[in-house]
């Protein structure tokens, strides 16, 4: 049989694998996964991404499954805790800002709706395709996500600039990155859909 063609990026690491052709790139509208996908990737900064992956499960149970109302919450004691938790990334900052932002997440749902309502308008609620050819030719960042750090940033929220903005718009998939050849590429899942709703 013959083997999946996939992103350069992806590399062997299973969790990689199931997360590329499984999430990035996917539509995702529900409120819990654009909040997990918002901590994860600014937990992100300054590591690889398989080490946040292999970490996720970690993330979900000291963030309640990321319930954004339950982790606006979070006083000094729970963040002592979580600096002491080896299941998730001990960053003092990194873990602060994720409480301020949870609180800035829900003012966004209250002026909007929902954060999706938020987010998706940038777009006109359709996904920005892009097919890059090699990895290389994948943007660090873009006018987009300029626009989308920014305005996140003088709503109060950190670990959002626009290196991390974009990842986080790949993650999902306000823009669609998979090269010329992956075959989620051209697979109708990757076009049609959003990503199941997270657990109830």
């Amino acid at each position: 049989m013959t083997e999946l063609q996939r992103c350069a990026w992806v590399g062997s690491d299973p969790a990689m694998i199931a997360y590329h052709d499984r999430e990035w790139g996917v539509p995702a509208h529900d409120d819990r996964v654009l909040f997990e996908f918002l901590v994860l990737e600014g937990a992100q900064a300054g590591l690889s991404w398989s080490t946040i992956l292999h970490k996720r499960e970690g993330y979900r149970r000291a963030y309640r499954d990321f319930d954004p109302a339950k982790v606006a919450r979070f006083d000094a004691r729970v963040l002592a805790r979580l600096v002491a938790n080896p299941d998730i990334v001990r960053h003092p900052g990194k873990l602060a800002w994720s409480v301020r932002n949870a609180k800035a997440f829900l003012a966004v749902q209250r002026e909007r709706g929902s954060f999706d309502a938020y987010l998706w308008a940038f777009v006109d609620g359709r996904p920005v395709v892009h097919r890059p050819r090699t990895t290389a030719d994948l943007p660090a960042r873009t006018e987009l996500s300029d626009r989308i750090s920014a305005d996140l940033k003088r709503r109060g929220f950190g670990f959002v600039g626009t290196t991390i903005c974009y990842a986080f718009l790949q993650a999902v998939g306000v823009v669609d990155d998979h090269a010329v050849g992956c075959f989620r590429a051209t697979s109708a899942k990757a076009a049609a859909g959003g990503r199941r709703k997270a657990r109830a």
